[in-house]
């Protein structure tokens, strides 16, 4: 049925922008449909071009897609609304969030002293021990550290990234399921998402075949390990298959976020280390530091720094020394480095806890490194209605899907045992009811 909002407007210009304020105030919501060309011409007075110069005007901003004969629709994350997740109900144990123990992260105390003077550091962005730093922190892994840069977080990093290098419409091929801000980050860039199958090494070989051949894809984005949110992680043989591919389109910009690198519980099996012609690889602290460390630091080949710090010399220059200073400073603090890997320890643990309490009662759940267990169900809102019933507070899977099979996300964290085998039991009620609403 289509919408009973009142698009105004008659030029393409303020039709767009009528139907951008309703997505904007929540007006027209997500899966939203808009009138039929013609139809919304014949009522506005204008020509059936017009209103469809608004439309395509829409749809390469990433607000609206077009569903065949489903007609236009408000897209599913529309670039001018914020998707924020649902607001917990209160007391309920919340395992959506995808975020750390606040028990397992430093004090954050930042610099005494800020940069001396009103000066630009245009000429000089990257503080030389931090950059030192960053290259052995990255060289340990094996990521070639002859080109440095940094960024105000990893989805900063990877959206200018994209930005300088690929047009609206162009193809990137991302994880799916995947991570949710970024599916968000490439319809809000006007880029066209297509979908990588992946499994508990990542993405799939043959998926991301397909992807090359037929997608006409000119970037490809993927975490080496805590793939958020199945868990998986490379293993040699993955990457090299994987990385055989990439070497056969030297064209495409391989993206590699490495965004829970200190507290994966994998090592690092890096494509970026493989012989690639355009490649950059993303590493954040947000995950082992704390959320508002939002600084992130990428090791890249020649071409890519140079475009990506022309784009940053343009807008906002450099990242605070202020910060650069608060991250190098713990980087190099032996005790926070043994805060870091005991959190990582503590994830492995509470995660593999969870995925064994699940099978326990034969209930498949994914997670290999990382805080998440991707757990495949037939219908989401069920499972997640009745974890709810019983006190428990986890993600839908539909936010992460592009074309894979539903699921739930459960960020396992801070999950102790006797809690994991409680969530189990809980959610192979709540399976067996569902069974039996649909007949077995």
């Amino acid at each position: 049925m289509a919408i009973q909002y009142a698009i105004t407007g008659t030029t393409a210009k303020g039709i767009s922008a009528s139907v951008e304020r309703a997505v904007s105030e929540g007006a027209l919501e997500s899966g939203a449909a808009l009138p039929p060309v013609r139809r919304l011409a014949e009522r506005l007075g204008v020509s059936p071009g017009t209103v469809a110069t608004a439309y395509q005007e829409l749809r390469r901003r990433g607000i609206v897609v077009t569903r065949g004969r489903g007609g236009t629709v408000v897209a599913d994350a529309p670039a001018v609304a914020s998707r924020r997740p649902p607001k917990v109900p209160e007391g309920l144990r919340n395992l959506a969030g995808g975020h750390p123990d606040p028990a397992l992260l430093p004090d954050v105390a930042p610099p005494v002293r800020l940069s001396p003077g009103a000066r630009s550091h245009r000429a000089a962005p990257r503080l030389p021990e931090l950059e030192e730093a960053v290259r052995a922190w990255l060289g340990r892994d094996g990521v070639p550290v002859e080109h440095i840069t940094f960024a105000h977080g990893a989805l900063d990093l990877v959206g200018r990234l994209l930005s300088v290098e690929l047009r609206p419409g162009d193809a990137v091929a991302v994880e799916d399921p995947g991570y949710h801000h970024l599916l968000d980050l490439v319809t809000a860039l006007g880029l066209r998402t297509v979908p990588v199958a992946v499994d508990g090494e990542g993405m799939r070989p043959d998926a991301l075949r397909t992807a090359l051949r037929d997608g006409g894809v000119r970037a490809v984005v993927h975490s080496p390990r805590a793939q958020n949110p199945y868990g998986g992680r490379f293993s040699p043989a993955r990457r090299d298959a994987l990385a055989a591919l990439l070497r056969e389109a030297p064209d495409v910009l391989v993206v590699e976020n490495d965004y829970a690198s200190g507290i994966a519980g994998a090592p690092l099996h890096s494509l970026c280390a493989a012989g690639l012609t355009r490649w950059a690889h993303v590493r954040t602290v947000t995950k082992s530091l704390g959320a508002d460390l939002r600084w992130a630091a990428a090791a890249c080949d020649a071409t890519t720094l140079a475009r990506h710090d022309g784009r940053l010399l343009l807008t906002s220059g450099w990242v605070s020394h202020l910060l650069q200073a608060a991250v190098l400073a713990l980087l190099t603090d032996a005790d926070t480095s043994a805060l870091v890997e005991r959190a990582g320890t503590a994830y492995a643990r509470r995660r593999d806890g969870l995925v064994t309490a699940l099978a326990e009662r034969g209930v498949t759940g994914h997670g290999r490194s990382g805080m998440n267990v991707w757990v495949p169900v037939r219908d989401e809102s069920a499972v997640v209605n009745g974890l709810r019933t019983r006190g428990w507070w986890v993600a839908a899977g539909a936010r992460f899907r592009v074309a894979s099979e539903p699921g739930v996300r459960i960020t396992a964290a801070d999950l102790e045992e006797a809690e994991a085998v409680r969530l189990a039991a809980d959610f192979a009620a709540v399976l067996g009811e569902a069974e039996a609403t649909y007949g077995g």
